[in-house]
């Protein structure tokens, strides 16, 4: 279903069929469910950061590259797996709600009797829009969590705010937004394909959707953590880290 559903989005967009209405409604629908678990859950974890990373980096006497250490582990890390967390949980569980009503109302069959494609129509404006607001929610995250690092270092640890913006721009470089950027791209895409995909094979009435969403959830979180060492391991491996 993955691959069918991506041919057709690519399809479509180059023949110009692609239903951009759903697609603006999807995205719409996607950021309002998102955005505010999102904020929520980005605060805690920077500040977490903050503090985990000041105490190690104070034992070991490297205070002045607290901004570095913190920011990259930020960028690198944990704007990927909060947006994972938050596309595979509030995204991952209406878009599989959303459809797996639809077919044990048998809105699905009607449509593929009445000619209307369900992957053209219904999935492929929900995978693009996914794989949109994972980076969008990826980007929103690297900022709070870098905003709140910087500040709660400032303020509460004693921090000095142009060594640590200093060293957080001597070490980090384009290829860390990049590489996380890509990475909330891809999980957006893997979220769309198993939400849609237990979505349309629901079955049990109301019961068996709710078997889907947990199902769906449980499996989209699983995929993302192992995709997200996968793709972390392949950048190390392409882009070693050089010493200075």
């Amino acid at each position: 279903m993955g691959g069918h559903a991506i041919s057709t989005l690519f399809v479509d967009l180059f023949t110009r069929k692609f239903p951009f209405n759903e697609f603006i409604k999807q995205c719409a629908f996607m950021a309002s469910v998102a955005a505010a678990p999102t904020l929520l859950v980005a605060i805690p974890i920077a500040v977490t950061v903050s503090v985990q990373v000041g105490a190690v980096v104070s034992q070991v006497g490297a205070t002045s590259f607290i901004g570095a250490v913190n920011g990259l582990t930020i960028i690198q890390q944990g704007a990927p797996l909060v947006t994972s967390l938050m596309i595979a949980g509030a995204v991952g569980s209406a878009v599989c709600a959303d459809l797996g009503s639809r077919t044990i109302r048998e809105e699905i069959d009607a449509m593929k009797v009445m000619g209307v494609d369900p992957m053209r129509r219904l999935v492929a404006p929900r995978l693009a829009a996914a794989m949109l607001v994972s980076v969008l929610l990826c980007g929103f995250v690297i900022f709070v969590g870098f905003l709140m690092g910087y500040l709660f270092n400032t303020l509460m640890q004693d921090g000095v705010p142009g060594s640590y913006l200093a060293t957080f721009s001597a070490f980090a470089s384009s290829n860390d937004m990049i590489v996380a950027l890509i990475k909330a791209l891809i999980f957006g895409l893997l979220t769309a394909i198993i939400a849609c995909d237990c979505g349309l094979n629901a079955r049990g009435g109301p019961g068996g959707v709710a078997n889907s969403v947990n199902a769906a959830v449980v499996t989209s979180a699983l995929m993302l953590f192992a995709t997200n060492i996968i793709l972390t391991q392949i950048y190390n491996t392409l882009f070693p880290v050089e010493l200075v």
